[in-house]
């Protein structure tokens, strides 16, 4: 577990690599965002997801699940100096589950919450968000109401995955409402499976989760559903049981050294992804 110390004496330090300067608008991150980034702008919406949960500048967020950073990058410049970015991994005995994480990387996620803070102080040494991280399961008491929104995106499948198997999905919940200040956001982009997809199927161990589920599991947590939006709904993406949503863009997975089986799953493009927001009650 990651002691109170550890954690917001990264925050001290990110604030000693963070002047004083303004934050950025989002066209203007979005503008300056690396070009393989930018490709997926317009099947990611993230001006429009952000604005839709009420991310702003200087405001405190959780991100769960940063894994490869597109959404940290775009979020660090956009809070701001006077804004706060938590990380929010899965519990560190959760990645063993997976059945194909070497030992080498379950043995750097033990030190992930410390690195990944560390790495963005470095990369944003000239101004950005004040950042800190945690597994979940093991969030502070010091966090307790001081969040503005969490960002669930493209994270519940492997929390619901797990569920029987560590009660992850409860326990991550139970720390987001401890942490979100009364009325404060949760911003929800996932997978959606077909309401007549079988259960089994549809588990998030696929990755795809019903919204129906969603909708009742966030609700029996307390939260209450207070907007959506289709902005992420992909049509051409009709998963069927069997179907594994990592055979879409970007991963391709299955599709081997098959070039003619690769370009028709990129026809497709991205998932197609349920957009809600809930609140916690005032």
């Amino acid at each position: 577990m990651h002691r109170l110390i550890t954690m917001f004496s990264l925050i001290i330090l990110a604030s000693v690599f963070s002047p004083q300067v303004a934050a950025m608008t989002l066209d203007e991150v979005l503008g300056q965002l690396p070009d393989a980034a930018k490709a997926r702008i317009s099947v990611r919406h993230p001006k429009e997801v952000l604005e839709m949960f009420g991310v702003k500048a200087g405001m405190t967020v959780i991100e769960s699940f940063p894994g490869g950073g597109w959404y940290t990058n775009i979020l660090v410049p956009f809070i701001g100096n006077k804004g706060l970015l938590i990380g929010a991994d899965y519990a560190n005995d959760m990645y063993p589950k997976f059945n194909f994480y070497d030992d080498d990387y379950l043995a750097a996620k033990s030190t992930w919450a410390k690195t990944w803070t560390e790495a963005l102080v470095q990369r944003y040494r000239d101004g950005g968000a004040q950042v800190s991280a945690f597994p979940f399961g093991s969030m502070t008491r010091d966090v307790d109401g001081k969040v503005d929104v969490v960002l669930l995106i493209r994270a519940l499948h492997n929390l619901a995955r797990f569920e029987n198997d560590g009660g992850y999905m409860s326990i991550a919940l139970k720390e987001i409402m401890r942490a979100l200040k009364p009325g404060g956001a949760v911003g929800v982009v996932q997978h959606m499976a077909p309401e007549d997809a079988p259960d089994a199927w549809a588990n998030g161990s696929n990755g795809y989760l019903k919204k129906s589920f969603v909708i009742e599991t966030m609700t029996k947590a307390g939260f209450a559903l207070v907007g959506e939006s289709d902005i992420n709904v992909n049509p051409a993406d009709q998963p069927v049981e069997g179907d594994r949503v990592w055979r879409l863009s970007p991963s391709f997975s299955g599709s081997g050294d098959d070039p003619a089986k690769r370009a028709e799953i990129a026809k497709i493009g991205e998932s197609t992804r349920m957009t809600l927001l809930f609140r916690k009650p005032k």
